[in-house]
């Protein structure tokens, strides 16, 4: 089992969750973050003062898979994802010790679904 984290821009998530979808990956946490990378940030101006935006929104996503599922969920939100330019995101797969599903009290792959 893995826990896949993937770091995208807000706007590729409706992208994303078609390609995850097309590749019968359903169950994902989606949640909202700032960040920085390569970017680095930006320049705004409001009311005259000028202010540098270093942390840019993101969308965090957390999908929980089995073994089997890690290389088709990886292929799926870089499909989604990819524009080709800086910002893209980044995707990260650790380990997933365990997993219970609360209502059946399941464990494992088996808690996946």
């Amino acid at each position: 089992m893995k826990l896949i984290i993937a770091y995208i821009k807000p706007e590729r998530l409706n992208a994303v969750k078609q390609e995850l979808y097309a590749r019968e990956v359903y169950k994902m946490s989606v949640t909202n973050a700032l960040g920085c990378g390569q970017q680095k940030g930006y320049a705004e101006s409001y009311r005259g003062v000028i202010s540098q935006v270093t942390l840019l929104k993101k969308v965090r996503i957390s999908i929980a898979v089995n073994d089997n599922f890690v290389d088709t969920t990886i292929e799926g939100i870089i499909a989604g994802a990819r524009t080709g330019k800086i910002g893209d995101g980044k995707i990260f797969v650790l380990p997933l010790e365990q997993c219970i599903r609360i209502r059946t009290g399941e464990t494992g792959s088996d808690a996946i679904g």
